[in-house]
């Protein structure tokens, strides 16, 4: 059974070890890695993302990456084994804490699992760190054997000499191998690398090392945590976004059998951004978690709804319909658009919607602090140990390096968790009542009280030649920007947000292009969700092109490929976009690719059997979307009955993400991708009234269920692209789905649907 407990570096080193141990560590000075070896005793280096190998050969592998079912805990440690020519059988993975300046060895992420950034700025680092820890123990083992290095190769756990057949297992070289002085500096030579025709691990199948745990109750997630004479604390938050307390009776609470406190968690102030602070509100504080449940059920609140009762869907709704109809930012220009649109022989307009969504994780955030250590201890289920330490301690008026942040297993997060408010509650908490206090969120609290993605409408309008030939396209969009939570009065559209498949519209082969973004209020916290904005870009862009298509009598396919083209780069520039967000990367390395979106475009067609007769009622929809460097199509097969409900018997999906590592853990991703996206597609919708959100589980913010799941998800991994470098896959799997989904219900029945979700009733319309 897996456990998590507190272990320093040198319990780590001690319990990992059977006598002396070879740490080598990553040391990041100027984009290079430096091995420091040495042997392990009351002392031991202290790495970035490194590999320890004990005496008895064990390999120890760090991740510093949050594990939420994404497999990010086996993805990583392959790189390096595979270039360690370890033995997978024999290797451990150990989870990190929080310390950026150890354990982010790309110095991009501070360690925040998110944006599907793990596998594309870790590849080629870790490979490294495997090729110095190998180059390493091959000249322990010449030394030993009194030849060249030249004359040592590395297989599977063994160094051989070439010539003799002579061989040593990794464990019988610590000492030796500990004993070595390291190059280092600028001059220190870089390690030699496999060559790809030599990879054992990358490119191939292996199971998520964490399946067994997770499958018998083993893991151990954020919940399961505990500590001798720890508290349980639940809170009750206002249920209007910045309310606060006005005054609260706890009698009835404190009554009940198991509760020992209620306290009040103090709201911000009035001129301090949410962030990822806690909202404050009243904790109930006990033994246990039903007590305090019950407690909190207990309590007499008079709330201060504070400013934001006139959020109401509603009117927010109608108010971002025709924010996005005015525009008002141009973002990207090419050519004269309403030129092109006057002289068109046609012009075609819709508009499009997609609600608030919020993420629904399996388990609900959760957080345990002990306040009363120095350093304070976190232990929580988090995408960002760094960030949790950064508002953990302020929220203590303390330093960050005064806290210290575990990381369990996440129990899904979908971007939630990479918001420690919840951990900053634990905190306060424990620092009031002078113990360990977990907090634990309800399934209501994270729907009513959670970060959500931002609504959006967006208006596109095209003009159309003779032929069928978009001559001009008009594309603005409207939603509450999630910077509001730095600066509350934001209401433009970020750089960021317009990045995420909006300002990039890889529709290279229109003459006359503008896109526009309008102003909207954000009035609850708006915050990233899986794929983010992608999602609305991509249903907006996707089902308008399925309508320009029919409209001048084309078939979907190959108008949509017209558009795209076959170009090797998309240069923004030319368009007048003088700053791309380029998902935190440069647009040198990770360029916008035209021809791989169309690649991913032909090979789902051909895969999900595109252009075959169909029964009535049935239907077959593409859409395609390009997002954190992966290009990714979707083909969804519907049949549609005649009371409007639905069922998807078949979903194809293509996805090109560069260099990927373990093929297996890509399927699976996708796979989820679409079950997450069939979410959003059919069910998802977040509304408010005077404030209040108004779903609060599942019974009225459904999730897909098993007898709704497409169930029959064929992934096809195109490899025409694998030699360029690695893209993302949590994500971009996500965006194209409900596209394909609206366009495969207009195939079947010749109904449009322009709006999120897509229910029974409303096809039914």
């Amino acid at each position: 059974m897996a456990q998590i407990t507190h272990v320093s570096r040198r319990q780590f080193i001690q319990s990992t070890g059977l006598g002396a141990v070879l740490v080598l560590g990553a040391q990041i000075r100027q984009n290079s890695i430096f091995a420091v070896a040495r042997a392990q005793s009351a002392t031991s280096v202290q790495p970035n993302l490194f590999v320890s190998i004990d005496s008895d050969g064990t390999v120890t592998i760090t991740c510093s990456r949050s594990e939420m079912g994404q497999g990010v805990r086996t993805g990583i440690p392959m790189i390096l084994a595979d270039e360690l020519e370890a033995d997978w059988s024999r290797v451990k993975i150990w989870q990190a804490p929080g310390d950026e300046t150890k354990y982010d060895p790309a110095g991009k992420d501070g360690q925040n699992t998110d944006g599907s950034r793990s596998t594309r700025h870790h590849f080629e680092i870790m490979r490294e760190l495997g090729a110095s820890a190998r180059n390493l123990l091959e000249r322990a083992a010449a030394e030993e054997w009194g030849v060249d290095a030249s004359e040592v190769y590395t297989k599977h756990h063994r160094l051989y000499h070439t010539s003799s057949g002579r061989s040593f297992d990794f464990g019988e070289l610590v000492d030796a191998a500990a004993n070595l002085s390291l190059p280092t500096g600028g001059n220190a030579p870089a390690p030699r690398l496999k060559h790809p025709s030599e990879w054992k691990y990358i490119g191939k199948d292996l199971p998520v090392v964490d399946n067994f745990d997770m499958s018998t109750g083993g893991a151990v997630y954020g919940a399961d945590v505990s500590l001798p004479g720890m508290k349980i604390a639940v809170i009750a938050r206002s249920p209007v976004y910045r309310g606060r307390v006005r005054s609260f009776d706890a009698t009835e609470a404190l009554q009940v059998s198991g509760v020992e406190q209620v306290i009040e968690i103090p709201a911000m102030a009035d001129d301090t951004p949410t962030e990822f602070r806690a909202l404050g509100g009243v904790a109930v504080i006990g033994t246990n978690t039903w007590s305090v449940m019950e407690g909190r059920s207990k309590l007499e609140i008079e709330w201060d709804d504070g400013p934001f009762t006139a959020h109401d869907s509603s009117t927010f709704d109608d108010a971002l319909r025709e924010s996005a109809r005015r525009g008002g930012s141009v973002i990207r220009r090419r050519g004269d658009v309403d030129e092109a649109l006057s002289t068109a022989d046609s012009v075609v307009e819709s508009e499009y919607f997609v609600p608030y969504l919020v993420h629904t994780p399996m388990e609900p955030p959760v957080a345990l602090v002990d306040a009363t250590a120095r350093p304070v201890q976190v232990w929580a289920a988090t995408q960002a140990p760094n960030e949790t330490r950064q508002y953990v301690a302020e929220a203590l008026g303390l330093e960050k390096t005064d806290v210290e942040c575990h990381i369990t297993l996440l129990g899904g997060s979908f971007g939630r968790k990479s918001k420690p408010d919840f951990a900053c509650e634990a905190a306060i908490l424990s620092e009031a009542v002078g113990a360990p206090v977990r907090v634990q969120w309800t399934r209501e609290d994270e729907v009513r009280n959670g970060y959500y993605h931002a609504a959006s409408a967006q208006y596109i309008k095209a003009g159309l030649d003779a032929s069928g030939n978009v001559t001009a396209w008009h594309h603005s969009a409207a939603w509450p920007s999630l910077m509001a939570l730095w600066a509350p009065d934001v209401k433009a559209a970020s750089t960021l947000e317009a990045g995420l498949g909006l300002i990039d519209l890889p529709y290279n082969n229109i003459p006359n292009l503008q896109i526009e973004t309008g102003e909207a209020d954000a009035m609850i916290r708006v915050g990233w969700y899986r794929s983010v904005n992608n999602i609305q870009h991509a249903f907006a862009t996707n089902c308008f092109v399925n309508e320009l298509a029919a409209a001048a009598d084309r078939d979907p396919l190959e108008f949509m490929l017209g558009l795209i083209g076959d170009a090797d780069e998309m240069d923004l520039t030319e368009d007048g976009v003088e700053e791309i967000w380029n998902y935190g990367d440069s647009i040198d390395d990770w360029p916008i690719m035209p021809k791989r979106l169309s690649n991913v475009l032909r090979t789902v067609a051909q895969k999900s059997g595109y252009g075959k007769q169909m029964a009535d009622g049935h239907g077959l929809g593409l859409a395609c979307h390009r997002s954190f460097h992966s290009y990714v199509a979707t083909a969804v097969h519907v049949v549609v009955r005649d009371n409007g409900s639905l069922h998807v018997p078949q979903v194809d999906v293509a996805i090109d993400c560069g260099r990927y590592v373990n093929p297996e853990g890509v399927r699976k991703q996708i796979e989820g991708a679409v079950v997450f996206g069939h979410t959003i597609a059919r069910h998802g919708k977040i509304t408010t009234s005077r404030g209040v959100v108004e779903q609060s589980n599942f019974h009225d913010y459904p999730l897909t269920r098993i007898g709704d799941t497409p169930l029959d998800v064929r992934v096809e991994i195109v490899d025409d692209y694998v030699h360029l470098r690695s893209c993302g896959v949590g994500e971009p799997g996500v965006p194209p789905y409900a596209p394909a989904l609206a366009n495969a219900i207009f195939a079947a029945t010749g109904k449009r649907h322009r709006a999120l979700p897509l229910t029974d009733d409303a096809i039914s319309i």
